[in-house]
């Protein structure tokens, strides 16, 4: 081997080694209130580097500048109807908001630079919980549906047409179609089967891949952007506790996914409530189990540390893991609903009556 070859490899090695993300190690959190109303809010999302976009209860969405903490907020109302928001996503261009209930109102926006509404849906069980963009053209939003079929609605042409996929292209999600031995029917039996409307977390996407955790133990997958789905069973118990389940999702690349949840109902049970994927969701094993945390409703990947940091929130506060979620440590008692990093040590939180910037240390 000639020698500049030599150093030449040498070099390479050394930069990749120098680069490997570490854990952050944090200690503490500074939790700083931004902007305050009487409503709940479960969904935010990053339009740029300095725009988050919020929606919430009492019809309330609107913006806060990161740069400079102002906000802007509006109130949507239907007919003599208020709705409640729990799902948000955006495109390069638009903004999207979709309420939970019936009827179920998804809006964006106009050309006015006023919400518009392309998509409404009525029915007794009408119930969405939450939404995502592969691209610019093609969406998804996910809700509740019956006899083991998931709601599911894509757009393929930036958001103005939305349809709602037939039961018989996606998996049946009865206990019998699964071959679930604990197939008794109770108040998280499969013929209600959904998602948890806490984070809009439900839904994960990495280039074509989809992952969709639902309200029990089965998530969908599609490999194609929704064009054709299957079911993946984890090894979560859902019928011990009242709502009890995975209720956030998260994918650090195309194979390390982590997922956490609960019983809001009993926040203290921290049994079968975080699992982790190392071969892109394809199999998925229970982690932490039986230690803290208990019930969280968000997680998230801390930027640039390599998938060892996570951060867990809920109404129970905020909690931190520096070695892939295999242990936790609390870091603050507030509590908050759903969280996004703008950076690998600032992040937005929101939850009841307020939206917070969190600053680690």
């Amino acid at each position: 081997m000639k020698p500049y070859f030599f150093f030449l490899l040498f070099g390479c090695i050394l930069i990749s080694c120098q680069s490997n993300p570490e854990s952050h190690n944090y200690t503490s959190v500074t939790i700083t209130t931004i902007f305050e109303d009487s409503v709940s809010i479960r969904a935010i999302e990053f339009l740029d580097s300095n725009t988050l976009a919020f929606a919430g209860s009492k019809g309330i969405y609107g913006t806060v500048e990161a740069n400079s903490g102002k906000a802007r907020a509006n109130n949507m109302k239907y007919h003599t109807s208020i709705p409640e928001f729990r799902a948000v996503a955006h495109t390069s261009t638009d903004f999207f908001m979709l309420s939970v209930a019936n009827p179920a109102l998804l809006y964006k926006t106009g050309d006015n630079g006023k919400m518009d509404l392309v998509y409404i849906e009525e029915g007794e069980g009408v119930f969405y919980d939450a939404m995502k963009f592969w691209n610019d053209k093609e969406g998804i939003a996910i809700g509740d549906g019956e006899d083991g079929c998931l709601s599911i609605i894509i757009t393929r042409d930036g958001g103005h047409n939305w349809t709602k996929l037939p039961c018989n292209v996606l998996p049946d999600l009865s206990p019998i179609s699964i071959n679930n031995n604990d197939s008794h029917d109770d108040v998280n039996s499969f013929n209600g089967v959904g998602a948890f409307a806490a984070s809009n977390t439900n839904i994960e996407i990495l280039g074509d891949n989809t992952w969709v955790m639902t309200s029990r133990q089965p998530l969908l997958f599609s490999s194609d952007k929704g064009k054709t789905w299957e079911a993946i069973i984890t090894p979560i118990n859902t019928h011990e506790y009242l709502y009890q389940g995975i209720y956030s999702i998260d994918f650090f690349d195309k194979d390390l996914g982590y997922g956490i949840g609960g019983s809001f109902d009993e926040p203290e049970g921290n049994s079968s409530n975080k699992i982790i994927t190392k071969d892109g969701g394809k199999t998925w094993q229970l982690i932490a189990d039986g230690e803290a945390p208990g019930y969280k409703s968000c997680v998230q990947f801390v930027p640039n540390s390599g998938g060892k940091d996570l951060i867990s929130i809920g109404f129970t506060g905020i909690d931190y893991s520096n070695d892939g979620g295999a242990s936790w440590k609390q870091l603050s008692e507030e509590g908050f609903y759903t969280i996004r990093f703008l950076n690998d040590s600032i992040a937005y939180a929101a939850g009841k009556y307020r939206i917070a910037r969190l600053t680690f240390n």
